[in-house]
């Protein structure tokens, strides 16, 4: 079994993503004003047609270049998903802001390797605005390169939590504890907010609660190829196996002391 995605191909499954974006995109921009209409799922999440549209039409492009690929999504049934190479796919983050009008929606698309995402791409098609990153290469915003902001002290640090409402008693005091020893929080922001962090106006990011594989697989290769670091609450990578707990860092040293703050209140 190799030991790594060779850059040719690495190279290839990045374009393809982009293509991805592309066709979610394009039917995002063609629903804003049929995005009031919605159903509510067992978790009491909410789900339009929209997001059903563009995840069965990314699966069936990924169906037709890589019919040997596994597909994971938010909406539907998983497929192939022992496969090497498995697509993870959330085709509208921020469900309740594009049925609200808000316009701090995308459409999260990443490539794992046995488990690990490679590839991701974070698309806010209303904003015009596309992180994409590669494992090996440089993370870019709108195409142009990006680096993570080396924040000098927790401190200082601007931080983000999309929502704190789903976290448990315990998850809440460390989520306070952090928050405290930060300069402020905003709130409400679900994956651009992490694409703030690769792009440097966002020291820290964190959630927890309702978040799963296709929340935050896209967001590692973002923010690892912009210097930043993104883990669960322990420290330990994110694959498709992780839990709910994730937290990013625009750098190494704010990352472990954000860490060391969340164990120490989980005890």
């Amino acid at each position: 079994m190799p030991t790594s995605v060779s850059p040719a191909l690495m190279t290839e499954f990045l374009a393809f993503a982009h293509e991805l974006a592309n066709a979610s995109g394009a039917i995002l921009r063609e629903n804003l004003h049929s995005r009031r209409g919605f159903d509510t799922k067992e978790d009491d999440s909410p789900v339009t047609d929209v997001d059903k549209n563009i995840e069965e039409t990314l699966r069936t492009l990924i169906q037709h270049r890589y019919p040997d690929h596994g597909i994971l999504g938010e909406e539907f049934d998983g497929k192939n998903l022992q496969a090497e190479f498995v697509w993870v796919i959330d085709p509208i983050d921020g469900t309740k802001a594009f049925i609200t009008g808000i316009p701090i929606y995308g459409t999260l698309i990443a490539l794992a390797w046995h488990g690990a995402p490679i590839v991701g791409i974070i698309d806010h098609p209303v904003t015009h605005d596309r992180w994409a990153g590669a494992r090996g290469m440089r993370s870019t915003f709108n195409d142009m390169p990006i680096q993570s902001r080396a924040c000098p002290a927790l401190g200082e640090a601007l931080m983000s939590c999309s929502n704190p409402e789903p976290f448990g008693p315990k998850e809440r005091e460390a989520f306070d504890t952090l928050r405290a020893s930060a300069k402020w929080c905003v709130y409400g922001s679900s994956c651009y907010a992490y694409g703030c962090v690769a792009s440097g106006s966002i020291d820290i990011a964190i959630d927890c609660g309702r978040h799963r594989e296709v929340d935050y697989c896209a967001l590692v290769p973002v923010i690892e190829g912009a210097g930043g670091v993104i883990t669960d609450w322990e420290g330990r990578a994110l694959t498709i196996y992780s839990g709910n707990r994730l937290v990013a860092s625009g750098s190494p040293e704010r990352h472990r002391e954000a860490l060391r703050i969340l164990e120490t209140a989980l005890v």
